[in-house]
C-alpha cells in the first residue's frame, strides 16, 4: 500500500517543479512511511510513498521497463501478479524483484493503455510512457483505492488524496453542487470533490493524458456481466463458497503481519472462516470495537466467532474524544465526510495497527448479496404504492404520530418514518431517498438565499439517476445493487475505510469484492439473493455449517455508532463552537436560526437530529480548517 502523486506538463508549459512534487509526496507520508521514490524529467514527475508489504527489501518504486521508457507507481496490491509474471517472462520480459508493482510497465508494453483490464487487485496506478509522451492513470474496478486529479494550464496533477493535489493548486474554490450532494448523502460522490478544481477518477476507469488532452474511458463495467438463470440455489451456494475461499486465500499473501476486522456480522465472519480453512494451524489475529450503548455493541457476537475459529482476539471499548475528530478523522478525508461509522473505524484501525500491517475486512458483502434493509424497503414499497391514497396519506401517517421516538440503532420508529417519507416516489428515486438526510426541501430552509440561488434547479438525485438508468438490463433488485455499487460503495464505504486506515499506515483488503465474486453476484437473479425479503439469503446458505448458527441467524445491524449520545456528550463542545452564530455567519453557507433550532432540540432531548447535526458539524469544521468562506 502506498500513496502516489505526480504531474505532467506539455505543449511548452513550465517544467516540472521538483520541490512542489516533493511536497505533494510528503503530504502522503502516512500512506507510506517506509520509503519514498521519484521519477522526474523536464515535463513529467511521478512520486510514491511506500508501505512495504510484498518483497519488503526489494520492492521499491517507481518501477520501470527494461529500456527505461516506461515508469509506473502503484498504490494497492496486484493479487494476480505471479500469474502475470509467468506470462510476461514467457514473452521475454525480465524482472529485478518479486514486487507486484513490477508487472505493470511490462504489462503496459504488451497491451498499452488497456493493461488494467488484465489486473486483479485493489489499485490506483500512474504510468508515464516517455516514447509517446503519455500519462496513464487507472483505478481498480470498484474503487477500493482512490485517485484524484486536476487539469491545469498545459498539464495535469494527480494524487492518492486531495491534499496532494492541493499542493499544486494554490487557488481553489468550494463546489456548491458537491456541497449540496454532501448534505443529502453525508459524502461527496464521484467525480466531484468539494473543490471545483479537483476531480475523483471513477472506479474501473482509465485516464490518458497525451498531446495536451485528457481522455477518460471505462475498461470494465458491471453492466456487461452476462445474466445467469441456469443455477439452482444449491449450485449457486457451492460456487459462492468456492469463490470466497479462493479470494481470501489469494489475499492472505503478505510479507508483514496480517489480521482481520471482526464485527460479529456475517461478512467479516465469512472472511475469517475462509482464512481458518486456508490456514488451519496459523495464528489469526482479529480485532473488534464496541460501545457501552448495548443496541450498538456487537463485541459479544464478534467474540463468539473468534472462539469458533480460535483466533487471537483483541477488542476495544470506544468512547471518542473531540480532538480525535478535529485532528485525526477530519484531516484524513480532505473534504467533509459524515458517515458516523468513520469514528469507530478510525479507532479500529488504530487498534489493529499496533499488531499488524495488513487487515482483511468484510466490506462489500451487503452490496453483492443484498444485505441492506433498503432492499427490503424497495420490495415493500412496490406494494405500498398500490394502496389507496386514504391509507397512505391519512391513516398510516396518523398512526405513526403515536410512535415514541428512540435513539437506539435502527429503531422501528426511525425505519417507519423513513419508509413513509420515501415509499411513494418512483423506484429509482425512492431507493436513493432511503439514505438521504437533507432532501431538497430541507436544504431550502437551511441554506442562505445566495447559496440557494446558485443551486437553483439542482437535484442531488442526479448523482444516482444515471447509474440507475444504466442498470436497466438487470432485474429490480440487482438494478438497485448496481446503483449502490457505483455510488455508495466506492464513495462512502470504501472511501471511509481507505482514509482512516491509511491515516494509521494500515492496509485494508476486501476479499468479498474480488472481480470473480463481483461478477458472479451480479450475474445472479434477484430471486436467489433476496427470496421472501430475506437479506443475504444465498450467503447464509453457502456458509451454513461453517459459521456459528447465532451468526447466521443475526439480523442486519450495520457498523454504526451511538451518535445521538456522543453529540450530547463528548462532541457537545464541537457542536457549540462550530455551529455557533459567529462561525456560520463568517462562512456564509447556513442560516443560523435553522441550524440552531435543530441543535437546541437535539441537545435538549426534545428531538433526534443526530445525523443532520453531524453533517453540518463536519462541514463547518472543514470550512474553518480550509478558510472556505463565501
Amino acid at each position: 500500500m502506498c500513496g502516489i502523486a505526480g504531474v505532467v506538463a506539455t505543449g511548452g508549459a513550465q517544467a516540472v517543479d521538483e520541490e512542489r512534487l516533493r511536497a505533494m509526496c510528503r503530504s502522503l507520508t502516512h500512506r507510506g512511511p517506509d520509503e519514498e521514490g521519484f521519477f522526474i524529467t523536464a515535463t513529467a514527475g511521478l512520486a510514491v510513498r511506500r508501505l512495504a508489504v510484498i518483497d519488503v527489501a526489494h520492492g521499491r518504486q517507481p518501477v520501470r521497463s527494461e529500456d527505461g521508457t516506461v515508469h509506473a507507481v502503484l498504490n494497492g496490491e496486484i493479487y494476480n501478479h505471479r500469474q502475470l509474471r509467468r506470462l510476461l517472462a514467457a514473452r521475454g520480459h525480465t524482472f529485478a524483484s518479486g514486487s507486484d508493482a513490477e508487472v505493470i510497465p511490462h504489462l503496459y508494453e504488451e497491451y498499452g493503455p488497456d493493461f488494467a483490464r488484465h489486473l486483479e487487485g485493489m489499485f490506483a496506478i500512474a504510468l508515464h510512457d516517455a516514447a509517446h509522451d503519455r500519462l496513464v492513470l487507472c483505478r481498480d474496478r470498484v474503487g477500493v483505492k482512490p485517485l484524484h486529479y486536476a487539469e491545469r494550464a498545459g498539464g495535469l496533477v494527480f494524487g492518492s488524496e486531495i491534499k496532494a493535489v492541493l499542493c499544486a493548486i494554490p487557488d481553489r474554490t468550494p463546489d456548491l453542487h458537491a456541497f449540496s450532494a454532501y448534505l443529502s448523502l453525508m459524502y461527496v460522490p464521484a467525480p466531484r470533490t468539494m473543490y471545483r478544481e479537483v476531480r475523483k477518477l471513477p472506479p474501473g476507469t482509465t485516464l490518458v493524458w497525451q498531446d495536451g488532452r485528457c481522455t477518460l474511458r471505462r475498461y470494465w463495467s458491471l453492466a456487461a456481466v452476462p445474466q445467469r438463470h441456469d443455477l439452482t440455489a444449491d449450485r449457486a451456494g457451492a460456487i459462492l463458497r468456492d469463490l470466497v475461499a479462493d479470494s481470501v486465500r489469494e489475499q492472505l499473501a503478505a510479507d508483514v503481519p496480517l489480521g482481520f476486522f471482526l464485527s460479529g456480522g456475517m461478512d467479516s465472519a465469512t472472511v475469517v472462516a475462509a482464512a481458518r480453512r486456508a490456514l488451519p494451524d496459523a495464528t489469526l489475529k482479529t480485532f473488534s470495537v464496541g460501545f457501552v450503548d448495548r443496541s450498538y455493541d456487537e463485541r459479544g457476537a464478534a467474540a463468539l466467532v473468534a472462539r469458533r475459529f480460535r483466533t487471537d482476539h483483541t477488542e476495544l471499548l470506544v468512547e471518542p474524544v473531540a480532538h480525535d475528530v478535529a485532528d485525526g478523522i477530519l484531516p484524513a478525508y480532505d473534504e467533509p465526510f459524515a458517515d458516523p461509522s468513520a469514528v469507530p473505524t478510525y479507532y479500529l484501525c488504530r487498534l489493529a495497527r499496533r499488531d499488524v500491517t495488513v487487515a482483511l475486512s468484510g466490506d462489500g458483502g451487503d452490496e453483492l448479496f443484498a444485505g441492506y434493509l433498503t432492499y427490503r424497503a424497495d420490495e415493500l414499497a412496490r406494494y405500498y404504492r398500490h394502496l389507496p391514497r386514504a391509507v397512505t396519506a391519512g391513516i398510516v401517517p396518523g398512526l405513526l404520530r403515536f410512535l415514541p421516538r428512540s435513539s437506539a440503532r435502527a429503531s422501528f420508529d426511525f425505519k417507519a418514518r423513513r419508509f413513509l417519507d420515501n415509499a411513494a416516489d418512483e423506484p429509482g428515486r425512492s431507493h436513493y431517498l432511503w439514505r438521504v438526510v437533507f432532501r431538497e426541501a430541507h436544504k431550502a430552509r437551511l441554506l442562505r438565499q445566495d447559496v440557494l440561488a446558485e443551486l437553483y434547479g439542482s437535484d442531488s438525485y442526479d448523482t444516482h439517476e444515471a447509474h440507475y438508468d444504466d442498470g436497466a438490463g438487470f432485474d429490480r433488485l440487482t438494478r438497485f445493487q448496481y446503483t449502490d455499487a457505483h455510488v455508495y460503495l466506492p464513495d462512502d464505504v470504501l472511501a471511509k475505510v481507505d482514509r482512516v486506515s491509511m491515516a494509521h499506515s494500515l492496509e485494508v483488503r476486501v476479499p468479498l469484492l474480488a472481480t470473480p465474486l463481483l461478477e458472479f453476484a451480479f450475474s445472479l437473479p434477484g430471486r436467489l439473493k433476496l427470496p421472501g425479503r430475506q437479506p443475504k439469503w444465498l450467503l447464509r446458505r453457502a456458509m451454513a455449517g461453517l459459521l456459528p448458527p447465532q451468526t447466521l441467524a443475526m439480523s442486519k445491524q450495520g457498523f454504526n455508532a451511538p451518535l445521538p449520545r456522543w453529540l450530547r456528550g463528548p462532541f457537545r463542545p464541537l457542536v457549540r463552537e462550530y455551529l455557533g452564530r459567529d462561525v456560520l455567519q463568517r462562512q456564509g453557507y447556513l442560516r443560523f436560526d435553522a441550524v440552531n433550532e435543530m441543535v437546541e432540540r437535539h441537545l435538549g432531548g426534545a428531538a433526534e437530529h443526530a445525523r443532520e447535526i453531524w453533517i453540518l458539524l463536519l462541514f463547518t469544521m472543514w470550512a474553518e480548517q480550509e478558510k472556505a468562506y463565501r
